[in-house]
């Protein structure tokens, strides 16, 4: 019956979101309460879970993602991204422009969703390819490519932050493996580009970018664009070596200095104030209205987040690892589980997002018995999940039209050149995870 359950409530997550286009947080939380009674929990008992499971998720990782997207905002909005954007060519130089374009989407896509990335960034394509004269399509997959693999590894793109959460990972350990692994998925994305991107063409329309605002953008000085998304980031990053067990930094003054300004809630923060300067020049009123739509962004993803930990709470209330009898599973068993799960779920519904967090709320009561339980097993299991959930972007994905449609790709040219790209990094990030599971 457990095992029934389980596998109805995919199920019927994927049916609601594909076919009847029902919102992820109205899915993810009826098929909590439909696994709850199917698992004979009283109606008290399932509602206590439900709202222990939202809270806990939440408790410590809301205002995380809600300070991680005011500063995507304010990127964008102030045109920041194309100033990361041309840093990093300026850089790496015109003959390796696809890769400076590759590992600027990589750096953007860490604050900013992919969509929106892609959308500000896709007016580079072209005047790189003039610039270059190598193919339009190359830039646009290794762009794509380039965004793709921050969004499903490197905190605070939300669905990482997420994972991290519902499985209670290191989110500053999860950030620097994040960051190991997705630069090779990046680059072979990259490589991908250049192997194919010469031999596809583009549809003979007109284009649908929308014109640069160089004007509204001269102003803001490199290092300025840079603060708000590298600050939180080495924060994090080293408030998780001072907290290590050898404690490389000591256990003084220093070790609480790192620990109170590196905790993830202090240090996006800190990132906020860093983005306010870009706006500088801008009406006080239009500033006000970015934040609110930062934080209208942020409500959706804080709540399907907490969905997800509502039914993750009700599954951690079943020992589903005796019920499929993966008692003696090794570790590296249960990553290719955490793969494979995130993938099905990717492949079927389209959204990376809503595929993390759902494969994390099924995976945690599980990592016991894989030996995940360690802050390093923790994170590549995070990591294991975000290399399937990005196996494989197609039609379902609205991420797959965003890339054709600014790209001017038919569907055959974006599944050939987008998807079978996706299908790469996945592997890609997979065998990087596994590798390091067993150096580490």
């Amino acid at each position: 019956m457990e095992l029934l359950t389980l596998f109805l409530a995919i199920l019927f997550i994927i049916l609601a979101t594909v076919r009847f286009k029902m919102n992820p947080v109205l899915s993810l939380t009826l098929a909590a309460i439909f696994s709850g009674l199917m698992l004979g929990m009283d109606a008290a008992k399932i509602v206590s879970t439900l709202g222990d499971g939202f809270g806990k998720t939440l408790s410590g990782i809301g205002l995380v993602i809600a300070f991680g997207t005011i500063i995507g905002v304010f990127l964008e909005k102030t045109g920041s991204t194309k100033i990361l954007a041309n840093s990093i060519l300026s850089l790496i130089g015109l003959k390796r422009s696809p890769l400076a374009l590759n590992l600027a989407g990589f750096v953007v896509s860490i604050p900013v969703f992919c969509d929106s990335g892609f959308v500000i960034l896709s007016s580079l394509n072209k005047a790189l390819s003039k610039k270059s004269g190598l193919p339009v399509m190359v830039f646009a997959i290794a762009l794509a490519t380039g965004l793709y693999s921050a969004h499903v590894f490197v905190p605070p793109t939300p669905g990482p932050l997420a994972a991290a959460a519902v499985i209670e990972a290191d989110l500053g350990m999860v950030m620097i493996l994040g960051l190991a692994t997705a630069i090779p998925v990046s680059l072979a994305g990259y490589f991908w580009a250049r192997y194919i991107g010469k031999s596809l063409k583009e549809q003979d329309k007109k284009s649908t970018v929308a014109e640069d605002e160089d004007e509204k953008v001269s102003k803001i000085r490199p290092i300025m664009a840079f603060l708000p998304l590298l600050a939180p980031v080495l924060l994090i990053a080293l408030k998780s070596i001072a907290d290590y067990p050898t404690h490389p930094l000591g256990e003084g003054m220093i070790f609480k200095v790192f620990g109170f300004i590196g905790s993830p809630i202090v240090a996006l923060l800190i990132g906020v104030f860093f983005a306010f300067p870009l706006a500088k020049g801008t009406a006080s009123k239009e500033r006000n209205e970015w934040v609110t739509s930062a934080l209208k962004q942020a409500g959706a993803i804080v709540l399907i987040t907490g969905a997800g930990g509502a039914f993750g709470a009700i599954l951690r209330t079943v020992d589903i690892a005796s019920i499929i009898d993966i008692t003696t599973a090794s570790g590296t068993t249960g990553l290719l589980i955490c793969f494979a799960i995130a993938a099905v779920l990717k492949t079927a519904q389209g959204s990376s997002t809503v595929s993390i967090i759902t494969t994390a709320a099924i995976i945690a009561p599980l990592l016991g018995t894989f030996g995940l339980e360690s802050l390093t097993d923790k994170a590549l299991c995070v990591l294991a999940i975000g290399a399937g959930a990005m196996t494989v972007s197609h039609i379902n994905d609205s991420y797959f039209w965003v890339v054709s449609q600014f790209s001017n790709m038919d569907m055959k040219t974006a599944l050939k050149g987008h998807t079978v790209a996706t299908f790469f990094q996945g592997l890609t990030g997979l065998v990087v995870i596994l590798i390091l599971h067993v150096l580490l």
